[in-house]
């Protein structure tokens, strides 16, 4: 045995396992809130790029697909 290591954990040790226990408490959550930020980032990306914009917007003197 390793003496009282057991019955005292450190304060880094106690304060990692109650970093893991929290994650695996809450790991949906943080998950699924990921996801979004990770969506809107991607997102956020695709639209600001001008080719976006033309697919939104018809052009003047462009082909007439839309009936608007």
């Amino acid at each position: 045995m390793r003496g009282g290591s057991n019955r005292n954990p450190s304060p880094l040790n106690r304060a990692v396992n109650s970093v893991f226990s929290f994650v695996r408490y809450a790991e949906f959550e943080i998950l699924f809130v990921l996801f979004f930020v990770i969506a809107f980032i991607i997102f956020k990306d695709l639209t600001s790029r001008p080719e976006y914009n033309q697919i939104l917007v018809k052009k003047p003197g462009g082909p007439d697909w839309w009936p608007y």
